[in-house]
């Protein structure tokens, strides 16, 4: 039985280190890490099949940030549950680190799949991993979270029509949709609603959530494949800072960097001693 306060505890703690971390390192990107936490953490601490001591075993579930600019919320996700020691976070963003700004290429660091962070390569990589995986007879699954601007990107729906094509039913994304890009709302960049339908309309199975429903992002997880022998697509609503009542929808936390005072402000919301 999933223990889901353990979970949303989880995330939280997780939250006030990605602020801390930011802060510390003068870091950018944090709205768009906060968005994304509780998908990371159904991901890594319930729904995935890995083992944290054999990174590279060849039947592992694979997961894939291809929104890399998050990558500050994945490498405190894959130290918590074990890949690294966490006391190697302490070099992030320093010169020479394996903690850089975007998630380094695989070899590099355990847990890592792929090297991200120009948009629109995550779901192209996944879908050949999960091809990989037919082909060898493999039963794991492929996961990718994207940003909603991502979806801007023509490759992503190249490998959309692939994955259709193929009847890819081992791959699934879950699109962090916070309605923000870099620069000003995602519809107001390119006109992306109505994404599920056009998901549907390229040939997967798609779905709509609350992106922070925990049991909701755990329920869809543990259910790829889904049974309709399609990829699958989960657009999950999200807030961008969600957690933290004055980063929340404020898109200048895109690029902003939290003064001390307010990461204790911010670890009071999320109930993490300070």
């Amino acid at each position: 039985m999933t223990d889901i306060h353990k979970l949303e505890g989880i995330a939280s703690t997780l939250r006030a280190r990605i602020i801390e971390t930011s802060h510390k390192t003068n870091t950018p990107h944090l709205g768009s890490c906060l968005s994304c936490v509780d998908m990371l953490v159904a991901a890594y601490f319930h729904s995935l099949r890995i083992d944290p001591k054999k990174p590279r075993d060849a039947d592992r579930d694979r997961f894939i940030l291809s929104k890399g600019h998050g990558a500050a919320a994945l490498f405190q996700v894959l130290g918590l549950r074990g890949f690294y020691p966490e006391s190697m976070l302490e070099t992030y963003g320093q010169d020479g680190s394996l903690f850089a700004e975007h998630p380094p290429a695989p070899e590099y660091l355990a847990g890592i799949e792929a090297a991200t962070g120009s948009l629109g390569h995550g779901l192209p990589i996944g879908l050949g991993m999960a091809l990989a995986g037919r082909i060898h007879a493999r039963s794991y699954k492929v996961i990718a979270v994207l940003s909603d601007g991502e979806c801007n990107e023509g490759s992503v729906w190249e490998a959309a029509m692939m994955a259709a094509s193929q009847k890819v039913e081992r791959l699934a994304i879950f699109i962090d949709f916070n309605k923000w890009q870099a620069t000003g709302r995602s519809e107001q960049v390119l006109a992306l609603n109505p994404l599920a339908d056009k998901w549907r309309a390229f040939g997967w199975s798609a779905t709509e959530v609350d992106g922070h429903d925990m049991p909701a992002l755990v329920r869809l997880m543990n259910g790829v494949p889904d049974g309709s022998g399609k990829p699958v697509a989960v657009i999950a609503h999200t807030v961008k800072g969600k957690g933290v009542s004055f980063m929340e929808d404020d898109n200048n936390w895109h690029y902003r960097i939290p003064t001390a005072d307010e990461v204790a402000k911010a670890k009071k919301e999320l109930r993490v001693p300070a």
